[in-house]
């Protein structure tokens, strides 16, 4: 199932939180709430979103990115598109191998074929998960094992293709209220020993796996709207955090974390955040 990629452009990544070198993101120019496909969507459809203020939001995330020595790709931009920014969702990175998703929501199929393009272009080769419903914000990897939320993106049946395909891995199918949208918005690890999580949106038995494994931060309700959870872990204990989630933060700083602020409230207001808007192809083990 691993993928023959040229080393130049091989993509790699067994986990949330190795060194963040290769990224692909998408300017929100066109970002709008067209169709309410979230509850945080929903909480905002009247007040909308500020397109130049999203964009200087978006543009400072891509700096700082680029600032901490992550090289950004950036995707075109359709009209057709308003959900663009978030690049999470049209594939993931297991391993060698990039996996372009099949979109579950109307107003986003056809998302994945700019990405298609793109890695056409790079002669960077894929595999396409034609007629599975996944989308990559539902998948959380962590070294051997993958997490895949069960949502109204993503199925069993695709759990199950991907458990197919990757047989040294394993694949944890993990149920969650759907109301949440994907998993990363209720659960993300961001190192070995530490994951964040938001638990009345998941089942008694996860949570048991999650503390068995990890050392949980509980994330507030109120910091959950605001997506405490969708933090970016670009290595070496560094991750990008909103710096309204003061709570999710100050657990983090206390577990040994830097975290760097970034504002990006304007983007928010889709239902998405630094994880959403990231989709991660190259990360390398830190020296230490």
């Amino acid at each position: 199932m691993e993928q023959n990629m040229q080393p130049e452009n091989r993509g790699y990544v067994i986990n949330e939180y190795d060194v963040l070198k290769k990224v692909i993101l998408c300017s929100p120019q066109y970002m709008t709430i067209r169709d309410v496909i979230n509850e945080t969507q929903k909480h905002f459809k009247d007040e909308g979103i500020h397109i130049e203020v999203a964009l200087e939001q978006h543009n400072e995330f891509v700096n700082t990115l680029k600032h901490y020595g992550v090289e950004v790709i950036l995707l075109p931009y359709h009209k057709k598109y308003p959900e663009q920014v978030f690049t999470r969702d049209i594939g993931f990175t297991l391993g060698q191998t990039i996996f372009v998703a099949d979109m579950a929501s109307d107003v986003r199929k056809g998302e994945e074929n700019v990405l298609k393009q793109w890695l056409e272009d790079e002669g960077i080769s894929y595999y396409n998960l034609i007629g599975d419903q996944i989308e990559g914000g539902d998948v959380v990897i962590d070294q051997d094992t993958i997490y895949v939320g069960l949502s109204n993106r993503t199925n069993q049946q695709a759990a199950d293709h991907l458990q197919g395909l990757l047989p040294q891995l394993k694949v944890r199918a993990i149920p969650f209220k759907a109301e949440y949208l994907h998993l990363d918005c209720v659960f993300n690890v961001v190192s070995p020993e530490v994951a964040l999580i938001y638990r009345p949106a998941l089942t008694e038995e996860d949570i048991k796996l999650f503390s068995s494994m990890y050392d949980l931060i509980d994330v507030s309700e109120e910091e959950q709207f605001t997506l405490g959870t969708n933090v970016l872990c670009i290595g070496n204990k560094k991750i990008l955090s909103l710096p309204v989630n003061k709570g999710v933060n100050e657990q983090l700083r206390s577990k040994g974390f830097e975290v760097i602020e970034v504002d990006i409230t304007e983007i928010i207001k889709s239902g998405g955040s630094f994880r959403c808007c990231t989709l991660p192809i190259l990360r390398e083990k830190s020296a230490h």
